[in-house]
């Protein structure tokens, strides 16, 4: 391997935060290679994004419909006001009254499905072959998780969004005569989701093979469970703990600590190892591969569940009673590495982790996450950059958990606000996010990642998640104004002082 470039740097940026007439952030080419094109300016090279998935209830990207879809949500239809498919006035129409700053998850799931069809239905009549070119190739070569995945999404939609769990037993358990009068009776809304996953994929791979002709790596997110009302949990019930029902037996989630003294119940299904293991860890080998295509690298989130994950009875109503499972990690990673080569792989590996989740995440050699809001409790914190213990890691200021680094600041502890103040002396509150981005940059890290928010020092109005809000989550849009000149300068600026900018002939991730 190269080493002459050994640091990187990025930004933290969920597609739904893209700026555009959409009423969410969307896949716009113009959009997004204009992103891009800023990333390449200020001499980053890494874009990190939040899961793509097809997102529900909740509008959280880390539970979606399936492990491999993409976010219908988020497709760009502008395009097709500009090729006539839909009008002016229809796009005006469907934008009227739109919040630029803000995704409306109201609007965008009342309106858009209905805009989807109509565009899909008039490519159809049209036979606009042009749009539909590669169709066929693609519902052929993904088919094995595009097939259950369009039948249930529509379903979904026939069963008045139901979770499958309450669908009709027959189809609900998957009984062969049921899948086929479903398939007949629905065949038009499976080949309109067939679709969906087909224009998602044509615009996002434009949007990949833009930023990595401009040198720009993207990384995307798996999370390591999958939501139970999903399409991998309908079709394949034997990879998780669930009864002949369809019941859960056991759910995931991690212990009371010192942040909750219930823990924290997710109620995501758990794995059945052992038919993984049986297939050779299939599944795995083809969701890890579809992510590494369709990425340059992936984000595992709860990577310390391959070690271990605390297994809650389904019918508790905490996490107070479960205990800790261990789990095949290395022989998932055998499997995997001895498959493919070299993915490039950042194990989440925050809260409660042990010796023995180190030994697994340094075993593969993935880099694990350093997260400075976490950092300033006291001078032995391992947050701290003077505590990295290898530089085979990849530093944050925050990530879509956490408040923006500005509103971190201004609710800061006395205790840890003067500590901040020993290790940063004239960090205040009007440069305190450039004070943190220059601190990541600067540590010994081999991976930055910034997010967005943090760059253009906003407050807590544009924070993307707080764990245990039912509402107001994932709706932060950036203005394209807001990436100026000035931004552009001082980003580039710390990048090339810290070293970090890219090398044309530096290491590949």
């Amino acid at each position: 391997m190269d080493t002459k470039q050994k640091r990187y740097s990025g930004v933290l940026l969920h597609i739904t935060s893209m700026p555009g007439k959409d009423i969410s952030g969307a896949l716009n080419y113009k959009n997004c290679s204009e992103f891009i094109d800023f990333l390449a300016s200020s001499g980053q090279t890494l874009w990190q994004l939040n899961p793509l998935g097809p997102t529900g209830y909740g509008d959280s990207p880390y539970q979606c419909f399936s492990a491999f879809a993409g976010n219908f949500w988020v497709l760009d239809i502008e395009n097709f006001v500009e090729t006539g498919i839909i009008t002016k006035d229809e796009w005006k129409c469907y934008t009227a009254n739109a919040d630029y700053n803000f995704v409306d998850y109201g609007r965008l799931t009342s309106t858009k499905y209905d805009m989807l069809h109509t565009i899909y239905k008039r490519i159809i009549e049209s036979g606009k072959t042009d749009i539909l070119e590669g169709l066929e190739q693609f519902c052929g070569e993904y088919k094995w998780w595009l097939n259950d995945f369009a039948i249930f999404m529509s379903l979904k939609k026939f069963f008045g969004g139901k979770c499958w769990r309450e669908w009709p037993e027959d189809i609900r358990l998957r009984h062969n005569n049921a899948l086929h009068y479903y398939g007949v009776k629905l065949a038009d809304d499976i080949k309109f989701h067939k679709f969906l996953q087909f224009l998602f994929f044509k615009q996002w791979m434009a949007v990949k093979k833009y930023a990595n002709s401009k040198n720009i790596k993207i990384i995307g997110d798996l999370p390591i469970f999958v939501a139970y009302d999903s399409a991998d949990v309908w079709s394949n019930r034997h990879n998780f703990q669930i009864n002949a029902s369809g019941d859960m037996t056991s759910v995931a989630g991690v212990p009371p600590d010192y942040f909750s003294e219930t823990g924290q119940l997710w109620g995501n299904p758990l794995y059945n190892w052992d038919s993984f293991r049986c297939d050779g860890f299939d599944w795995w080998l083809k969701r890890i591969g579809y992510s590494t295509y369709i990425f340059d690298g992936v984000r595992i989130d709860h990577f310390r569940g391959f070690e271990a994950c605390w297994t809650i009875p389904a019918a508790e109503k905490t996490a107070i009673n479960g205990k800790w499972v261990n789990a095949p990690g290395y022989d998932l990673f055998n499997r995997i590495f001895s498959v493919m080569k070299s993915p490039f792989i950042i194990a989440e590996d925050l809260g409660l982790i042990t010796d023995e989740v180190e030994k697994l995440r340094d075993k593969y050699n993935f880099p694990g996450m350093k997260i400075l809001q976490f950092a300033y409790s006291d001078p032995a914190n391992v947050y701290l950059p003077h505590n990295f213990t290898t530089s085979n890691c990849v530093v944050y200021t925050g990530t879509h958990d956490n408040d923006t680094s500005l509103g971190w600041f201004k609710t800061l502890d006395k205790e840890s606000a003067a500590l901040l103040k020993k290790y940063i002396p004239d960090i205040n509150q009007s440069n305190c996010c450039w004070k943190l981005i220059e601190a990541a940059l600067a540590s010994s890290a081999d991976y930055a990642i910034l997010p967005l928010q943090d760059i253009l020092g906003l407050d807590s109005y544009a924070r993307m998640n707080t764990p245990g809000a039912a509402d107001g989550n994932w709706r932060w849009r950036y203005h394209k104004s807001a990436l100026n000149s000035n931004i552009i300068e001082k980003l580039n600026e710390l990048t090339k002082l810290y070293n970090r900018s890219f090398v044309t002939d530096g290491k590949k991730l």
